[in-house]
Order: structure tokens, then C-alpha cells, then sequence
């Protein structure tokens, strides 16, 4: 692996976490055909001895790769990855969530992305699962070119922020993680996107990603739906949306938070996903 194919990869586990998929997890990015340089593990909050006893296992084994971070309390995952970027080595940073599962070429292809283009954000296409990773109930692709990233922007996420690949000076350039809660990653990328930071989605399933009932209930009511709106309105400051963009994409999460679970998971898996 040459200098400039070095990268971090950047994880943060909390609690609740199951430790089978924190192990599954871990060794997914271990097994890329161009696997980290360097990986940092942020612990937001106190782990339970299971957790912790897998991640004391993976740095035993190699003391020189991991790197792990210790929260006094749980804050969240944007300010756990705030933190754990001040350790990361390299410019280029892996994220990495507990529970999913990065396939084999992912982080190659991601790296060739980011030689042969100027970009500062790579992301790519993800298996939604339920249980086993055969079980896939749903398939979230995102727009290929900067173009069509910008204009997504206006109204969803144009990212997926599990398996994202992006350079650390421009994250920290455009401000990092910041509080909007439930949408500190689709804040993240408008602000980026806004100081003309480019951005690229490998159009092929890279991940896969636990999908289960949870993921949904967490979409649903009327909290969610305030800060949405809330979210929404920062974009349309920003002028990364419009005020009809505000009313069409703002109303349209409105509605589908006060569904039932059941009718917000299929309305995701149906309308919002291949």
C-alpha cells in the first residue's frame, strides 16, 4: 500500500451495541482487499464488559492498528466522531458503523474514487438487511455525480453515511459534526457541498447495513418530525434548498413520521429505495 492509499478507519460503539456485530463489523474492514492503515474505535460512554472484551481482543492481536478512545459519557455520534478524527493519521478516513458489514472491495474501490478524482466525499450504494445479510429487503442508491448530488441535496440525503469515505481537512474545514440531532451527517454534507467541496457515489453495493424494525421506529413521531423540520429550514437558510423545497420535502417527512411503523417501513422500502 503506497502513502498515499493510507487511510483511518473510524468507528464508535456505544453500549447497547451487540458484540457479535461489533466483532462482525471490526473484521469486515480488516478483510478489505486495501484494509486501514490505521483504526480508531471511539467508545461513547462506558461498554459493557462483552463489548469491551472484543475490542481488547482485535488490539491485543495488533497493538500498532488500533487505536481506541474512551468517553467518559454517552454524546452522541457526531461528537464521538469528532473525537475520534483528532486521532485518525491519515487524510483519508473510513467511517465504519458497529453493526454493519463492509463488503470485501469496498475501501478499494472508495480509494481509486478519490486518486482519480477531486473529490472530498465518496460514498456508494448499500444492502439493506434484516437478520442475516442474505436477507436484504431493500437496496439504498444514491445519485453517481456532483450535479446530482447537489440537487438531491435540496431534498434527501445524498449520501450513505455508514460507509462513507472523506477527507479530514475538509471536514474539519466545513465546521465537522455539529448538533442536529437524528441529522448531523445530511448537515455535515450541505455544509460541505456549500463551500464547493465534490462529491462522487460508486454506483455498486459496497455495505450492508441492519435494517431491522428499530431503524424505521426511530423515523416516526412527532420529535423526529420537529427536528426535521427544524433540519429543513437550517437548508433553506443555508441556500442549499428553496422555500418550495422546504414545503414539498418538509410536509412529505411530516406525514410519513406520524404513520405506523409498519406503514413508515414499507413506504421507505417501496418508494425510497430500489
Amino acid at each position: 500500500m503506497t502513502e498515499t492509499e493510507r487511510y483511518s478507519a473510524l468507528m464508535s460503539v456505544y453500549d447497547k451495541e451487540k458484540p457479535e456485530y461489533l466483532k462482525a463489523s471490526i473484521q469486515s474492514m480488516l478483510d478489505q482487499t486495501a484494509p486501514p492503515a490505521d483504526f480508531v474505535i471511539v467508545c461513547d460512554g462506558p461498554l459493557s464488559p462483552e463489548l469491551t472484551e472484543v475490542l481488547e481482543k482485535f488490539r491485543a492481536e495488533r497493538p500498532q492498528l488500533f487505536q481506541i478512545v474512551p468517553l467518559e459519557k454517552n454524546g452522541g455520534l457526531g461528537p464521538a466522531l469528532n473525537e475520534g478524527m483528532k486521532y485518525c493519521q491519515y487524510s483519508l478516513i473510513a467511517r465504519m458503523d458497529s453493526d454493519d458489514i463492509s463488503m470485501p472491495k469496498r475501501c478499494e474501490k472508495q480509494l481509486a474514487c478519490m486518486e482519480d478524482g477531486d473529490y472530498a466525499l465518496v460514498g456508494g450504494t448499500v444492502y439493506e438487511f434484516d437478520g442475516e445479510v442474505t436477507n436484504i429487503v431493500a437496496v439504498r442508491k444514491c445519485p453517481e455525480r456532483h450535479e446530482e448530488i447537489r440537487h438531491q441535496a435540496r431534498r434527501r440525503n445524498p449520501f450513505n453515511h455508514p460507509l462513507m469515505m472523506y477527507r479530514k481537512e475538509a471536514v474539519e474545514k466545513a465546521g465537522g459534526y455539529q448538533h442536529m440531532p437524528l441529522f448531523e451527517d445530511y448537515d455535515l454534507w450541505a455544509r460541505m457541498l456549500k463551500l464547493g467541496y465534490r462529491g462522487y457515489n460508486i454506483q455498486e453495493p459496497l455495505l450492508y447495513m441492519r435494517a431491522g424494525n428499530r431503524m424505521y421506529a426511530r423515523r416516526g413521531g412527532f420529535s423526529y418530525a420537529k427536528k426535521a423540520l427544524r433540519f429543513r429550514w437550517k437548508l433553506k437558510k443555508m441556500g442549499i434548498s428553496t422555500m418550495g423545497d422546504f414545503f414539498v420535502a418538509g410536509l412529505g417527512q411530516a406525514v410519513i413520521c406520524i404513520l405506523p411503523n409498519w406503514a413508515r417501513q414499507r413506504f421507505y422500502r417501496k418508494v425510497l429505495r430500489s
